[in-house]
């Protein structure tokens, strides 16, 4: 370690080099996001197969009854597409930690995480760059949703905010734990599919629980441990104008749990130093 950097470490860092820091990380993320088209259209056009197509052809069977946070009875779309957003949500943190798994060995983290820098400071940017980006994805689907008739109260955009960003840094944090132990890329769809497809199905993002509990009580007990389904309902909640406590509470405690442990996972005396040189000294 050289005389500089030591002393950069002893003396510590200003809360102006912090700020510049974190807008760097943010601002490479939200480029990346902008000059990957694809990544914009594939991230709304899985949540629009569902919203325009299995919707549409459910909405028959599989109609609301009244529940909060609704007041009265729902169309299916309108009931799913908190879960939509959440979706959207659950796929950026996993792409943003495939990208982290990429940029650990030979992209630009890999140089910022044996910079002098604290480790877990550079991983709460990269999660804080990797929500903002869900947060665009997620106003842009609820812009389409509204021509499509799904509009909740107009404060609901803006109370709904705060969720989105809770449940996109759970998610992230999840993302981030799951990456600290992939070595290589080629492993991490794989793994990805045992993850995103049994969060995903078994939450109430598609169907409400006590129908669930009606069908399995096997999988309703699954549902209510999955912490998606609480980010669906912080969210289902939010965009109504009203906070449920219970999933605020679980959101905000696997949030951190997730992230504690992918600051420790990434720690070199744990993580990175054991797969190549691309740890280093925080």
């Amino acid at each position: 370690m050289s005389v500089t950097t030591a002393d950069r470490q002893r003396r510590g860092f200003s809360f102006a080099e912090y700020l510049t820091c974190l807008n760097g990380i943010v601002w490479r993320e939200a480029l990346r996001f902008l000059h990957q088209r694809e990544r914009f259209i594939s991230a709304l056009v899985r949540p629009l197969v569902w919203l325009f197509i299995f919707a549409a052809g459910f909405r028959q069977v599989l109609g609301i009854s009244i529940i909060p946070p609704y007041e009265t009875y729902i169309l299916y779309e309108v009931y799913i597409a908190p879960g939509l957003m959440a979706m959207i949500q659950l796929f950026n943190g996993m792409q943003s930690s495939l990208s982290m798994v990429y940029d650990r060995e030979m992209g630009n983290m890999r140089t910022l995480l044996v910079s002098p820098l604290p480790r877990w400071y550079l991983l709460s940017c990269k999660l804080l760059a990797g929500t903002a980006v869900s947060l665009l994805q997620v106003y842009a689907f609820l812009l389409i949703a509204w021509f499509w008739d799904i509009s909740p109260p107009p404060i609901g955009y803006l109370t709904v905010l705060p969720a989105l960003i809770l449940s996109g840094l759970m998610l992230g944090a999840l993302g981030m734990l799951i990456s600290s132990g992939i070595k290589q890329l080629e492993n991490f769809a794989g793994v990805m599919n045992f993850v995103i497809f049994p969060m995903f199905f078994a939450s109430s993002a598609l169907y409400p629980l006590w129908r669930v509990q009606e069908g399995s009580p096997m999988l309703y007990y699954v549902c209510q441990y999955n912490p998606f389904t609480h980010a669906v309902e912080l969210i289902r909640f939010a965009l109504y104008g009203q906070i449920n406590w219970v999933s605020l509470a679980v959101v905000g405690g696997c949030t951190a749990v997730f992230m504690i442990g992918a600051i420790t996972a990434y720690d070199p005396s744990r993580g990175l130093s054991r797969r190549g040189p691309a740890g280093g000294d925080a």
